[in-house]
C-alpha cells in the first residue's frame, strides 16, 4: 500500500491537471481541445462561469495532488467532480467509461487511505 497511494495521488493529480489545463485551451482559445474531450461533456459546460469553475478547481486541486499539499481538501473539492464524470459516462456518453472506473478508483483508493481526515464529517454531534 506504501507504493499504490503516491502513484495514485500523482495519477489523479495529472488527470487533473492537464484536463483541466485543456478546458482552459478551450475556452481561451476557441480551438479544439489536444486532448480528446467527449462532446456531451462540453455541452454541458457550454455555459463560460461552469467551465472557469469546474476547469479552475480541477487545475487547483490536480497542483494540489501533486504537489502532496492539502491533499484531503483536494479530495473533498474533486469528489463532486469525479462523480458527475462517472455519471455523465454511466448514463449519457459511454466512450469514456473505463476512464471514469479508473478515476472513481483511484478516488477511492486515496479516500479510504485519508479516511482518518474525515471522520469529523460524520460524527453525530460536533465538538464544541
Amino acid at each position: 500500500m506504501n507504493i499504490i497511494v503516491p502513484i495514485t495521488r500523482v495519477f489523479l493529480g495529472l488527470i487533473f491537471l492537464f484536463g483541466g489545463v485543456n478546458g482552459f485551451f478551450v475556452w481561451f482559445s476557441g480551438l479544439e481541445p489536444f486532448i480528446f474531450v467527449s462532446r456531451e461533456a462540453m455541452a454541458i459546460l457550454q455555459y463560460d462561469y461552469l467551465l472557469v469553475v469546474e476547469k479552475s478547481l480541477e487545475v487547483i486541486c490536480g497542483l494540489l495532488l501533486l504537489l502532496d499539499r492539502y491533499v484531503p481538501l483536494a479530495l473533498a473539492i474533486l469528489t463532486p467532480i469525479i462523480a458527475n464524470i462517472l455519471l455523465l459516462h454511466l448514463f449519457i456518453d459511454p466512450s469514456f467509461l473505463a476512464l471514469a472506473i479508473l478515476l472513481s478508483t483511484a478516488q477511492t483508493t486515496l479516500l479510504i487511505h485519508y479516511r482518518s481526515n474525515f471522520k469529523g464529517l460524520f460524527e453525530k454531534s460536533p465538538s464544541h
